[in-house]
């Protein structure tokens, strides 16, 4: 047991934390965080005492974000950005989003205890949505800060029928007021998230932290077959319009296209079948196709391959194709300096800090449009992410958290 003579780490310390954030969920396996729930509420409330500690002070934003200011923030100094995001996917991690609202909490309570103030300001942001599980609506509270927001985004609802705008404004946020929370580029310094790698490049090369030069872009189209219904029992096999046999062509063709090129992944994550019986042929057929790449040519080319054999496999098999793009973020780069600042501090701790690519986005794809970003990855069991195992060390969490001191007690000198 910790006692006075045996103070936990900063990593213990941190990891306790994030099993505290973990708790806020609902029931079933892993960590299922949706924004404006409840679960989200009883987070903040955690966060918002993790901000005091830190010398912060907390409020939550008209889009849902709760953010934590020093005193030099609170007077209108220039500001460096912190955080990252709290909501997480069904069933996810406990360190996906959450590590990166934690880490630096912590980082600027080691800094206040050991009497250092930061000569700037300071704001750490965890950002009510970045997974779009809830609304499939992503990065609301940083294209908020970033002035980038689309208020037609609050026309979206969840399953239950609920609308963005309608949860948020229950959750205690305020739609109409959204885009007074765009920040003036000339006020900030800039953005640092920490977040977990969610690949297995560190791990191989067994470093603790990994310093991030871009963010990946992401597109995301829903297709729909819709077909005819009819009796499974009576209707011949030649001639059919079954539009889930026609979906799952287009799988196929999808992981055929993706295999087969560089630089280009993407998924099938979500199929709907209508009328959904066990004798129907089914009539309609509905799924999600997400494409991601460093490479906006290689994502644009990949794009055409898939549609046009999409529509080819329609034609052929008598179905109605209807195709929408629902998302789409371009590629970042992270600032050089934000970068060297990164590596800097890395090595100030004794910590080998390798550049990366990052295959995910985050909240830094909307806040690239505000100022610059920088991005530290920290290490994680296996590159596993968006999975109850999600993992990482005490050991780890300490490592990353000391390269935060550093990177922030020198952030003066650099910005």
């Amino acid at each position: 047991m910790n006692d006075s003579k045996h103070p936990l780490s900063l990593g213990q310390q941190l990891m306790t934390r994030l099993d505290e954030a973990a708790r806020c969920s609902l029931p079933g396996g892993g960590v299922t965080r949706l924004f404006c729930s409840e679960e989200h509420r009883r987070v903040l409330t955690l966060i918002g005492d993790w901000m005091r500690q830190a010398g912060l002070t907390p409020e939550l934003d008209a889009s849902g974000n709760l953010v934590g200011r020093n005193d030099r923030a609170l007077a209108g100094e220039r500001t460096l950005i912190l955080g990252s995001h709290q909501d997480t996917v069904v069933e996810g991690g406990k360190y996906d989003g959450m590590l990166g609202v934690a880490l630096p909490l912590q980082a600027l309570q080691a800094l206040k205890d050991e009497g250092i103030e930061l000569p700037y300001g300071i704001e750490v942001v965890a950002f009510g949505d970045e997974e779009g599980t809830r609304f499939q609506s992503t990065l609301i509270g940083s294209r908020a800060l970033a002035g980038t927001f689309d208020p037609a985004s609050l026309e979206a609802r969840d399953a239950d029928g609920v609308s963005l705008g309608e949860a948020l404004r229950d959750f205690g946020g305020d739609p109409g007021a959204i885009s007074s929370l765009a920040r003036a580029p000339e006020q900030v310094l800039g953005f640092c998230e920490v977040h977990i790698e969610q690949g297995p490049v560190l791990e191989h090369r067994d470093h603790a932290v990994g310093v991030v030069t871009a963010l990946t872009g992401i597109e995301r189209h829903r297709i729909t077959l819709t077909g005819k219904a009819g009796h499974a029992g009576t209707t011949p096999m030649p001639g059919r319009h079954d539009a889930l046999v026609g979906a799952a062509e287009m799988v196929m063709e999808a992981d055929r296209v993706l295999n087969a090129t560089q630089e280009l992944v993407g998924v099938i994550g979500k199929l709907d079948v209508r009328p959904n019986a066990v004798n129907v042929i089914p009539a309609e057929a509905t799924f999600t196709l997400e494409l991601r790449s460093p490479d906006p040519r290689g994502r644009r080319v990949g794009r055409e391959q898939l549609l046009s054999a999409f529509a080819n496999i329609a034609e052929a098999r008598g179905l109605v194709l209807d195709m929408q793009q629902t998302y789409s973020a371009e590629a970042v780069d992270c600032a050089d300096w934000m970068i060297e600042a990164l590596e800097a501090a890395s090595e100030e701790c004794g910590q080998p800090a390798e550049r990366l690519f990052s295959g995910a986005g985050h909240d830094g794809l909307a806040m690239h449009d505000v100022t610059d970003i920088g991005m530290l990855f920290v290490r994680c069991r296996g590159g596993l992410s968006h999975h109850p195992d999600e993992a990482i060390t005490a050991e780890d969490a300490e490592a990353a958290t000391r390269v935060m001191m550093a990177f922030l007690r020198g952030f003066d000198e650099r910005s």
